[in-house]
Parts: structure tokens; sequence; C-alpha cells
């Protein structure tokens, strides 16, 4: 579905971050926007940054790092917030689903006790009833009533992920950070909690950032996909675009090295070496050392952003 035409509930800006003792920065002018009803998906490698780019959106920044540019949430300027603002951002405004379900539930208290703690502590306070919200999310996320009596090891993982996302949605959040969500689930599962998202961001009409390192999945559930690589964002594009024609070699490098059924064994092309040591200075292009189209000039600058319709690259105007 197309992008809605309002202001972005997520916007960053040229995000730098520098931590210590380290030689280059972790996140390196990183800029999107997510609106209203809009799903957005970071794809990567690990370490290329993803998670410390939604984990900034909320505040929670490394101890001692350095940060400079822009994070403005549902019109909260984020990293000039108060304590007092960041949590009234993180019980109010912005929610995170975590990557592991059973390392964000507390086992030892019901799902219930659970789903309503954040809201009987939040400030302020939430408008409505926190145990008729969490019946209600139980219900949006296809889940039993009966769950809000049992304790998390009694529940499957898909269970948990469901009772994750009730969890970050029971303050009605304007932006929802998914971060990879699915990565612990079966197929199946994976299949279920895509469907589910994707229904939800319509019915509530949330912002949602997804983070994952599977292009298909974020071609399934995203309006937009930017590709991370070492820090910084190298091609945005609708999903047509970026399967289609992808204009950063990364980009087309990922597409390669990912398994489909019309291929023969053999046929999957791995990208060699690996990301950039963050203790090592990058100069140029930090795909250069493992890209096949690379020139003298990739070592020495950095590509320019070339925008292309709705399609942006940080790289030359190079179909590969």
């Amino acid at each position: 579905m197309p992008a809605p035409e309002s202001a972005p509930v997520l916007r960053i800006d040229r995000l730098t971050m520098q931590l210590p003792h380290q030689a280059r920065p972790v996140l390196a002018g990183v800029t999107l926007t997510v609106g209203a009803g809009e799903t957005v998906s970071l794809v990567g490698e690990s370490g290329s940054g993803k998670s410390l780019t939604a984990r900034s959106a909320l505040g929670l920044t490394p101890a001692g790092a350095r940060t400079s540019g822009s994070i403005d949430v549902a019109g909260q300027a984020v990293l000039t917030a108060s304590p007092g603002q960041l949590r009234t951002l993180r019980s109010h405004t912005a929610s995170m689903v975590f990557q592991d379900p059973k390392a964000s539930i507390n086992p030892l208290h019901r799902i219930g006790d659970f789903l309503t703690e954040a809201a009987r502590h939040a400030q302020p306070p939430y408008t409505s009833d926190p145990l008729a919200r969490a019946r209600e999310l139980c219900e949006a996320v296809s889940l039993p009533e009966k769950v809000l009596r049992q304790h998390p090891h009694e529940l499957s993982g898909g269970m948990l992920q469901r009772v994750a996302i009730a969890a970050a949605l029971m303050p009605d959040p304007q932006l929802l950070l998914a971060d990879e969500p699915t990565t612990a689930l079966d197929s199946t599962t994976q299949a279920e909690t895509i469907g589910l998202l994707a229904d939800l961001r319509e019915r509530f009409h949330t912002g949602l950032l997804f983070i994952t390192h599977d292009l298909d999945l974020a071609a399934a559930i995203s309006d937009r996909i930017c590709v991370m690589y070492a820090g910084t964002i190298v091609e945005t594009g609708t999903p047509d675009q970026l399967f289609a024609r992808p204009r950063h070699p990364y980009t087309a490098a990922l597409l390669q090295a990912t398994p489909r059924l019309h291929r023969k064994a053999g046929q999957l092309t791995p990208i060699p070496g690996g990301p950039p040591d963050p203790d090592t200075p990058v100069t140029g292009c930090a795909f250069a050392p493992r890209c096949a189209h690379r020139t003298e000039v990739c070592l020495r600058q950095v590509p320019p952003e070339a925008p292309v319709a709705c399609h942006h690259s940080t790289t030359l105007d190079l179909h590969v």
C-alpha cells in the first residue's frame, strides 16, 4: 500500500554515533522516516547498526556514546529530551518488540500482571482501564483471555511473541519498533507474526520500523526497505524497486546470497569477506573491499546519494 501523506511519526536526520575507544562511528549519518500507518524495514548483516538505530529512537543509547544529528518521534526531540520526557515517550508514544520474548517477559509474573504493569505505573496515567485494555489486545493478537492467568512457561514461543506484541501496543503507541521479532520462530509462526503485525498496523494506524536480516520478510511487510551497511543506509526503495533493480552493489549481493526455490543447487553467491572492523578507520566506501565493482575512486571517497524517482542509493548510477 502507498505511504500515507502525513507527518512522519519517526524522523531520523543524519544520526551519527561514536562509541568510546572505537576508530569509526557505529552510526554514520543515518537518515530515515516512518509515517503513520507505514512500515519501513531496516535490512542488513549483523553489526550494521540496525538495532542501535531503533533503540536510539527511544533514547536507549550505549553508555558513553557521543551522538549528533536529530531524532524526532511524534514531535518530541529525543536526543535532547529530559529523563522525564523519555519516560513519557516510552510509556505513551513509542514501544519496542524485542527479538527474544522470553528475555523480555518476567517469568515469575502472570501474563496479565506483565501486560498491565507498565500501565499501572505510567506517568501520566493511562486513560483506559489496564485490564480491559489487556483483554482487548489479547483478542487483537488472537490469544484467549485465559492466558492472562497463565505464566510464561505455559505458553509456546509463538504465543509469547504475541504477548510481547500486545505489551508493546498497550499504550496505543504512534510508533512501534520491532527488533527481529521473528528470528526465534519457526517458518509457520514467522508468517503468522508478519501477518499479525501488518494487520495491527492497519487497525491501529501505527508507524512500524521493522528490523530484520531477511530481505524476503522485509518485502512481505514493508512499504519501503532501507538497506544498511557499516552504520550507513546505502539504499532505500520499495520492495519492487529493490528486487527488480538494486542500485547499490551490497543490495545486489544480498539478493544473490538469498536462497530461491527456482535456483539450482550451488547457485547462491556468498558475499566475500566481512564487515569492517569497528576499531579500523574506513576511507572511502565501506563496502569497497568486498565489492566486485569497485574502482580506485571507491577506495578514496564515499559515493554521493543518487535519487532515482522514489529510489535512493549511496552509489554512482551503476546497474549491477
